[in-house]
């Protein structure tokens, strides 16, 4: 992602709020903050003790300001002042003229506390001195200063020339005018600023960790491999990246420090390090910058990932499995009328059963205006429409899916239903036949219990809407054999899916890592520390996430959310998953999210 264009002024730099901008430590964040400020007409002292990253940083920001011209961004001359506004040096006595002090020197507390030490000696008294830290204390930094008043947090996301976020970080010893001319500044660089209390990680980060923690551990435990890890946040969740992927970004090292600080503030399992990430960062294996992390890359810095000994066999290197020609799908909601509508798509023939005909058939009409849609956004030709509605075969009782291949149930999410549902498949299918589930928070061996041939059954999670996601969680039990396990993967790549291999546990991959992300999200509202705006802005804008925490609930249901919470606190018995007494309360209040009107948010009726 290229930098963003910041407007570069043409007022004389007096005029602008702290006109002057200290910024110590120029790695690649602190060369990044140097190039956004300069760029919106501050004066930029960058100062680091490292002669090299002095120049490293006048060579990147030279490079950015050329690229920016080339895209019509910025003019020569106006890249010419941006250059001519960047000065470097060596000694913290450089900062002694600036307005703004913005150290990003690596996380170690007594590494900062010794700048802040030094600058208290250098600076004017009403400099503002602010750190850079995502996961150390503002509190302790300030209380540490000669004039606590004037210290705050300012956390920048990487890459800061291109990400919106800003958090503005107040202790309970800050200025309220220190925070009002930092957020000033924030506005004139073209950023969001949020404004939260100090604790580790603050919003963004605060959520972010624990999610990325929780994913190490998965993999950890051997649950899934990296690739369905990451495959299954992004494709499930519609994130950027995935989360291993995203720590070897970060740094596994970068990652456990933030860890261990917010640990020591919450004492939440759900934050103490995963032991893989300290046995990581003890051998070297930091991530990108060191070449090798969860994922092996071309050479240290590089972001192409490269197979290595944990890479999965290719698809001719695996087994086949049974032939499948003909699908039969239970259900006429939502869900079930989207697979169906993806297996007619794929060829397919389907059988359509619903407790009625009458419901089947107004399934398959839903069918119809679906595929419409995509005619008429020129998507599908009227043929190929044609033909995936006449696949599909409506009809009122199960009794139908007597010649089916492959049978797939997208009924209630009630364990009771579903029992009796298998019972009823292991009456009609015939032998052979791969009886699947699309439960998404049931234990699939329950439904394989039901039936006289466990070795048959097997989790087929799609998520919704089944026509756009691409996404199936494939499911095996203790007792899916492996043909069957062979079968549903081959047919996942016909219909065009991505099969992630997940084991019969509580939520899967997806949910098991975003449910427990959605409550902690709920829990920094309950404690007032910030709020639901906040923390959706926070989490688009730093976290590159296309929905907020609140929205995703909204939308997916306060109910269902408290239901999926529930099923895993239950499981994994962690206090640290409890659901929140506000989702709770929400629920029983009957604010269930869009669907009635009112959830964390009101909605217009329609």
């Amino acid at each position: 992602m290229g930098p963003q264009s910041t407007p570069d002024l043409s007022t004389q730099a007096s005029s602008l709020s702290l006109p002057t901008v200290a910024v110590v430590g120029l790695g690649t964040m602190g060369t990044g903050i140097a190039e956004v400020l300069t760029r919106a007409g501050r004066e930029v002292i960058g100062i680091d003790t490292d002669e090299a990253a002095a120049r490293r940083a006048v060579s990147a920001l030279e490079a950015a300001t050329a690229r920016a011209v080339q895209r019509e961004r910025l003019t020569e001359r106006e890249r010419q002042d941006a250059l001519a506004r960047f000065r470097t040096f060596t000694d913290l006595q450089a900062a002694a003229d600036a307005d703004l002090v913005i150290e990003v020197v690596p996380e170690d507390y007594e590494l900062k506390r010794q700048v802040f030490a030094e600058l208290d000696a250098v600076v004017r008294p009403d400099t503002i001195l602010a750190t850079g830290t995502n996961a150390l204390s503002v509190t302790r930094l300030a209380a540490d200063s000669q004039r606590p008043e004037r210290v705050l947090g300012v956390h920048f996301f990487n890459p800061a020339p291109a990400m919106k976020l800003v958090e503005v970080v107040s202790s309970v010893l800050t200025a309220p005018t220190a925070v009002a001319a930092v957020t000033e500044l924030a506005h004139d660089l073209g950023k969001d600023p949020i404004a939260v209390g100090d604790r580790p990680g603050f919003v963004a980060d605060g959520l972010l960790f624990g999610y990325l923690n929780q994913a190490a551990a998965m993999y950890e435990s051997k649950y899934a491999t990296r690739e369905d890890i990451d495959a299954a946040m992004r494709l499930g969740c519609g994130l950027p990246m995935g989360p291993l992927a995203l720590l070897d970004l970060i740094g596994v090292d970068t990652a456990r420090t933030v860890l261990e600080a917010m640990y020591a503030d919450s004492q939440d399992r759900l934050h103490a390090p995963a032991p893989i990430l300290g046995q990581l960062a003890e051998a070297g294996l930091t991530g990108r910058k060191a070449g090798r992390g969860f994922y092996t890359y071309e050479a240290p810095g590089s972001a192409t990932a490269v197979p290595d000994a944990e890479s999965p066999a290719s698809a001719d290197e695996q087994s086949a499995g049974r032939t499948v020609s003909s699908v039969g799908v239970a259900g006429s909601g939502t869900m079930a009328s989207g697979i169906a509508e993806v297996f007619a798509k794929a060829g397919y023939k389907v059988v359509l059963a619903a407790r009625s005909l009458e419901k089947a058939e107004k399934a398959k009409a839903r069918i119809a205006k679906s595929l419409g849609r995509s005619v008429d956004k020129g998507r599908m030709a009227a043929e190929a429409r044609d033909a995936a509605l006449a696949a599909i075969t409506p009809a009122g009782s199960l009794d139908a899916f007597a010649d089916v291949d492959l049978a797939v149930e997208a009924v209630a999410e009630d364990l009771a239903v579903k029992q009796e549902l298998f019972k009823t498949l292991d009456k009609v299918c015939k032998p052979g036949a791969v009886l699947a589930t699309t439960t998404s928070s049931l234990p699939v061996v329950a439904c394989a219990r039901a039936t006289s041939r466990p070795q048959d059954v097997i989790g087929m999670h799609f998520f919704n809407p089944a026509p756009a996601m691409k996404l199936v969680e494939v499911v095996r039990t203790v007792l899916t054999d492996d043909e069957v396990h062979a079968t549903v993967r081959a047919v996942c790549a016909k219909v065009r899916k991505h099969p992630v291999d997940c084991g019969d546990r509580a939520g899967f991959i997806v949910n098991a890592l975003l449910f427990p992300y959605l409550n902690n999200a709920i829990k920094m509202v309950e404690e007032h520390y910030a709020t639901l705006d906040d923390i959706d802005a926070a989490m688009k804008l730093g976290g590159g996430y296309p929905m907020g925490p609140f929205e995703l609930l909204d939308v997916v249901g306060l109910d269902v959310s408290l239901a999926i919470e529930k099923v895993l606190h239950a499981e994994f018995r962690d206090p640290g998953l409890a659901p929140s007494p506000l989702l709770e309360h929400l629920v029983a209040a009957g604010c269930l999210g869009r669907k009635t009107g009112r959830g964390f948010r009101e909605y217009a009726r329609r």
